[in-house]
């Protein structure tokens, strides 16, 4: 197992990188306010560093407001602290646990978003009714299981409840959302649209049943966007 003075070392020869992530994920955490995704000082945002074993997050209980590049703290992929003049986020061995499963994920977020939440205190999964989810998530928005806060228990909920799901979203039953991407940015976008595509069919359930997509049209418009949308 590399020690965290090893890390520590790394950490140094990697400052350049390390500085570009604490910068890029605080200017991050400016769109969950504007999107109104989190209140007060919940929420946080993760990046892994690239080509190394390092995380960048959100430190705990720091009003968003204050944020500042420097307050963003540097830990390794067990979720233990290497650089940073703050606690990181309560959250951050659920992310260290994404990170180590998935390879893959350069980025992960969690909100409390109200819709989306809304959901969660339900555990009912958000059905794939509008094209918008489709082109998204692929499907339906799962559920995950309750897991209290404190160790990597979310973390494994989100890994074993996004197997084989196209979603890049879990509601986190009784708790709240969490995204990943494959860059953080890409993550806040899942976060983002997870709660506005939670809001349309909540409020379109008001008015009635709503019919899930056939699974034939969710394919192709899942594929459309992903391989043809955009520039």
């Amino acid at each position: 197992m590399t020690s965290t003075d090893d890390l520590r070392d790394r950490s140094a020869h990697h400052r350049a990188a390390v500085e570009r992530v604490r910068e890029h994920v605080c200017a991050l955490h400016t769109e969950l306010t504007r999107w109104d995704l989190v209140t007060w000082t919940s929420g946080n945002i993760s990046a892994r560093v690239p080509g190394t074993d390092l995380m960048v997050i959100k430190p705990s209980g720091v009003s968003y407001d204050d944020l500042t590049a420097q307050d963003m703290v540097v830990c390794d992929l067990h979720g233990d602290l290497v650089e940073g003049r703050h606690k990181p986020s309560s959250d951050t061995d659920a992310h260290a646990h994404v990170y180590r499963a998935r390879p893959d994920i350069g980025g992960v977020v969690h909100t409390h978003s109200p819709y989306a939440t809304a959901w969660a205190a339900r555990g009912e999964p958000v059905p794939c009714a509008i094209t918008a989810m489709a082109d998204e998530f692929g499907g339906d928005i799962p559920v995950g299981p309750f897991a209290r806060i404190g160790d990597d228990s979310i973390g494994r909920g989100i890994v074993r409840t996004l197997e084989g799901h196209r979603s890049p979203a879990v509601l986190m039953r009784g708790h709240g959302v969490f995204t990943i991407g494959a860059t953080a940015k890409a993550a806040v976008k899942a976060a983002v649209m997870c709660e506005d595509v939670a809001r349309t069919v909540h409020l379109a359930r008001q008015g009635g049943p709503v019919e899930r997509l056939p699974q034939e049209d969710v394919d192709a418009l899942y594929h459309r966007y992903q391989n043809a949308y955009g520039q």
